[in-house]
Order: structure tokens, then sequence, then C-alpha cells
């Protein structure tokens, strides 16, 4: 993966993603392309103001860049600058409220995007009945058991990811989106007493 196509926040990027609309407007922009804030408001709801708002904010941050190769006079074309954005421990305890309000933006995201997928389940071929779950397991892990868990969940997507250059799409090929949340309730913390 080249340098662009991965972003690490930092405590002072986190300001600048650390909202629901603009996790939501990066992530409209990495799945469907350079768009306008006035599309864009379209999609979201929001008025054209607010979301060329949030873009300019994005693009002060290094999250979004303008796409040159679109537009005309007073249109502005707007394209995520990286492909992944990541949030390390170290710039999460440096900024503990800015990554709070980042990750519940995200599980936000996820949850709509689980609520979508309901809303068309019906509607999937036969073709993709045992190719969609929502599944939970209870493990118990050490912390490094669950750090070597994460890796080689990421491994086993990097072998499937859509999005690498070097991979042409199979036919009957489809988006598929896999969600992972490891989620480590630690006796004495926050949230120990959710049962699975």
């Amino acid at each position: 993966m080249s340098a662009n196509e991965r972003v690490s926040l930092t405590a002072s990027t986190l300001k600048g993603i650390a909202h629901p609309l603009r996790v939501r407007l990066l992530g409209l922009l990495r799945s469907d392309g350079p768009s306008t804030a006035t599309r864009l408001a379209q999609r979201v709801g929001q008025s054209s103001g607010v979301t060329s708002y949030h873009l300019r904010q994005l693009a002060l941050h290094g999250f979004v860049e303008e796409d040159p190769e679109r537009g005309s006079g007073r249109e502005r074309w707007w394209r995520a600058a990286h492909r992944v954005t990541e949030l390390r421990a170290e710039s999460a305890r440096q900024a503990p409220g800015d990554a709070e309000a980042y990750l519940r933006a995200i599980a936000t995201t996820y949850a709509d995007r689980v609520s979508a997928w309901l809303d068309g389940m019906a509607g999937l071929p036969r073709e993709w009945d045992e190719g969609a779950t929502l599944s939970d397991w209870s493990l118990r892990l050490t912390a490094a058991e669950s750090a070597g868990f994460i890796r080689e969940l990421e491994a086993l997507v990097d072998r499937y990811r859509a999005d690498r250059p070097d991979a042409a799409a199979p036919a009957g090929a489809e988006r598929v989106i896999a969600q992972i949340q490891v989620l480590p309730f630690v006796a004495g913390t926050a949230g120990d007493e959710v049962s699975s």
C-alpha cells in the first residue's frame, strides 16, 4: 500500500474528522468517488453550505482534496485523499474526547449500514444466501491474543480487498462490506457488564 493510501490519525487530525457528518462525507467519497458539495448535500440531507463547510474542514486536515480533473467555474469537486483511515492507541490516548467522538461516528455509520442492508435483504438473489452474516462470537483472549487475532483478520481481508490496484474483480463480483469490531470488555472497566 502506498503512502497516500493510508492515513494514521494524530491528536491534531482527530479534531478534523471527529464529527459524524465528516465521517459520512469521507465515506461517501471513498465508496462512490469524487463529488461536489451540492451532490453530497442531497445524499446526506443537508444544505450545500453545510457540506461545503465540512468538506473544507476535511481538506484543512488532509482527508479530502479538490479534484482538478473535474469541475468548471464555481463547481468544486472533492475526492478522498486516502483509502484507509486508522486510529492508533497512542493518538486516541492523546485526544480521548476526539477519539471517542470519531469512534462513535464510525459506530453510527456501521449501524446505519447494517440497517440499510436489512432494508434490502429480502431482495438479495439466492446465490447470496450464504454470502452474508450478522454474527458475533464471545472469545476469551489475552491482550496479545486479541492483537494477533486482529492482525490475522486484517491479513484475511487484504486477500480479498476490492480496492487493491493489482486485483481485478472476478466476473459476478459485487461490493461486499466487512465490518469488524473486536471489543475487549476488561473486568473493572466501563462496559464489562455487557453480556454476550
